[in-house]
């Protein structure tokens, strides 16, 4: 079967992906190609549900529950959302996915990254992205761009969050083929450049429109 093109972006909270997601989509459709958007943890009814335990749940969860409770999200965003618009020979673009599982819970909570990978696989169906993005800040510059009140990840301290860039680093490295790193650490619009360049790499023209 015919499929689109799958591409996910990541790293700390505070790295920008969430408006590199926005930019990308628009630079997308400006060309007419077909876009889908969405947002891991969510993007359903279901997951955001879980999405809401996620972040502001007021009791401990556990690293192995939050890890689970990430990838039913995730099963049902593949189901719904991801799936049908790959099949669609449709590009998506997502606001985290599988790596940030294996990172968060795995290299901050502890938790083996290759077993996550593993129970990840299930969650996704084997859909992965051709093409993952992290987005990589020094702790103290990520939390310093955080607004708002922090959820529950945003309240953890910098140790935790040295361990989660470290983890990014790290798997990046050992998928060089599928996870590329780009430099958050300078303007958006140079940022969205080197994305730009990363996704250019790919055969967009399965997503034209008829």
């Amino acid at each position: 079967m015919s499929r689109g093109l799958f591409i996910s972006l990541d790293g700390l909270d505070g790295c920008g992906k969430s408006t590199q997601c926005r930019l990308l989509a628009e630079h997308l459709c400006a060309k007419a190609l077909r876009v889908t958007t969405c947002v891991d943890p969510g993007g359903t009814v279901l997951g955001d549900q879980l999405r809401a335990i996620l972040l502001h749940h007021r009791h401990e969860i556990s690293p192995a529950c939050e890890a689970l409770l990430f990838m039913a999200s995730r099963a049902q965003l593949v189901h719904e959302v991801i799936r049908p618009a790959l099949e669609d020979q449709q590009i998506v673009v997502a606001d985290r996915y599988l790596l940030a599982n294996v990172v968060y819970q795995g290299y901050g909570g502890g938790l083996d990254p290759d077993e996550l990978w593993q129970v990840g696989r299930l969650s996704t169906g084997g859909i992965e992205p051709a093409l993952t993005l992290v987005l990589d800040l020094p702790v103290e510059t990520a939390a310093a761009r955080r607004t708002g009140s922090a959820d529950r990840f945003e309240s953890r301290g910098p140790d935790y969050y040295a361990r989660v860039r470290s983890g990014f680093l790290r798997e990046a490295m050992r998928h060089p083929d599928r996870v590329s790193v780009i430099d958050a650490d300078q303007p958006a619009d140079a940022v969205f450049q080197a994305v730009c360049r990363q996704v250019e790499k790919f055969d967009l023209s399965v997503a034209k429109g008829a």
